[in-house]
């Protein structure tokens, strides 16, 4: 707990004095004056941003389970399948994988008039279906990779136990083994949302409006770089903080075994 005894120690005390100065030089030696103009246009991308995290960051969690599973249990044909699903995604760009989708199905649809046709054309020729695509399945496969470890460090007597009181599978699954897992794997969780978080910037490489699209654009209309990049970088470590207060505090509420 921070009290204000600990908080008044010298070498604190100047980094607050340093950071004050630094806040008054900002607010006073840089110019502001294009934030009424592009205040709505920045809400739009930082709720935008908010709402890519929060998608992609649940669809990819409910995919990394089975993806962990399959390799800490499965048999061959599901593991081998996961575990390359998993080495492609961490060995390869987010950059690519969000430009292959883009580019590479993107341009592939039109050619099929049943696509063209159908009722998810509006849809499939947008581009936020694919930046949320590549960000699921960026994050899926990173934490697949965590979940087979958390899997795998459950102890296997709890696992016997409740094989041997004739507990079903799925009920053995959805009581013990999935929920000690994702106490495991919990700290590292949070980091990857964070680390989520940071990549959101690469949609805007593919025209999508959010956070890091409007800095662009006001240094675009206004030739103001340094100012606009300032206050983007506030916004990211503000969103990172809440989410790590979050993931500390849900830690504190569901402890990981052997903290």
């Amino acid at each position: 707990m921070i009290t204000l005894r600990s908080l008044l120690v010298p070498h604190r005390i100047a980094m607050m004095a340093v950071f004050a100065a630094l806040v008054l030089w900002c607010a006073y030696a840089l110019r502001w004056d294009w934030i009424p103009k592009y205040a709505p246009l920045a809400a739009e991308g930082i709720w935008r941003t908010i709402w890519i995290l929060a998608v992609t960051s649940v669809l990819g969690f409910l995919l990394a389970i089975p993806l962990g599973l399959a390799q800490a249990i499965g048999p061959w044909y599901l593991a081998a399948p996961a575990r390359t699903f998993c080495t492609i995604i961490r060995g390869t760009p987010l950059l690519l994988q969000i430009w292959l989708l883009y580019y590479g199905l993107g341009s592939l649809f039109p050619q099929y008039p049943w696509i063209r046709e159908s009722e998810l054309w509006p849809y499939l020729r947008q581009a936020w279906p694919y930046a949320v695509l590549a960000l699921t399945l960026s994050y899926a496969g990173y934490e697949g990779e965590v979940m087979r470890g958390a899997f795998s460090g459950v102890a296997r007597g709890q696992i016997e136990a409740a094989q041997a009181f004739g507990m079903p599978r799925f009920t053995m699954f959805r009581r013990i083994w999935l929920p000690q897992a994702i106490q495991n794997a919990l700290p590292t969780l949070g980091g990857e949302t964070i680390l989520q978080l940071k990549a959101t910037p690469l949609v805007a490489t593919i025209a999508i409006v959010e956070s890091y699209a409007v800095a662009s654009r006001v240094r675009q209309d206004t030739f103001i770089v340094y100012e606009p990049l300032l206050l983007l970088a506030v916004v990211y470590m503000v969103i990172a903080g809440i989410l790590a207060y979050g993931f500390r505090k849900l830690e504190q509420r569901v402890p990981v075994k052997g903290h």
